[in-house]
């Protein structure tokens, strides 16, 4: 079953060998809307009505999670949702947020985690997708370095004051197995299709069978005499 509750220790602090309380990871309930939304206008850009939290959390309560202290404050959420219409059944991250207080314990992509595992396994998601954007270096790193997302798509303009968006993207399971599969194939039979063209370069040039140098620049094929 999805993660329902997962206790992670704050590190301690460096001046002290003091420990603060522990964060939960746990599902969001209605409960929580309130708090999720005031952690959401304290972090970013991006803001939402009442209304859409709730339509998160009555369609897609599995995918809903939430960081707690040990005082019961929301200290971080990840609200989520499906594209259940689409050709490939997928989720989408539709917003990550962790107080500043609270960064650099890694809450970030145990939340990511939680709602990703309950996409896969509540909903047999393929794969899930977000938007960052172009300049959030940090969430970036986040997501290729920690979580293994990909580039999909460049979307312009995506936000409301103009920035771009890349769309990426994370396969799941047997998914991913089939993608990397169709990538190695491809990859396979581009390297066959570039060794044929130099042999054959080989024979115009000159007739003598002595293969001329291929130079590969920008995806292009260029002949240096």
């Amino acid at each position: 079953p999805p993660l329902d509750r997962q206790d992670v220790a704050e590190p301690a602090s460096r001046s002290s060998r003091s420990r603060r309380p522990m964060v939960s990871i746990r599902n969001a309930t209605v409960d929580d809307l309130f708090q999720m939304q005031h952690c959401n206008l304290s972090c970013l850009p991006e803001n939402y009505q009442m209304k859409y939290y709730f339509y998160h959390i009555l369609s897609w309560p599995q995918l809903l999670y939430v960081a707690e202290d040990g005082k019961k404050k929301i200290v971080g959420y990840v609200l989520a949702k499906m594209e259940e219409d689409s050709a490939e059944v997928h989720g989408h991250i539709t917003s990550l947020a962790v107080l500043r207080s609270h960064r650099k314990m890694g809450l970030a992509a145990k939340l990511m985690n939680a709602a990703q595992a309950a996409m896969e396994e509540c909903f047999a998601a393929q794969y899930v997708s977000l938007h960052v954007r172009k300049s959030n270096r940090a969430a970036f790193s986040l997501y290729t370095t920690s979580l293994k997302y990909e580039i999909n798509d460049i979307e312009a303009k995506y936000y409301a004051d103009s920035e771009d968006a890349y769309d990426m993207r994370k396969y799941f399971g047997k998914y991913k197995k089939a993608r990397d599969e169709e990538r190695e194939a491809k990859a396979a039979a581009s390297a066959t299709g570039l060794e044929a063209g130099a042999e054959a370069l080989s024979i115009t040039n000159g007739g003598t069978g002595a293969k001329q140098p291929v130079e590969t620049m920008d995806g292009e094929h260029a002949v240096m005499d």
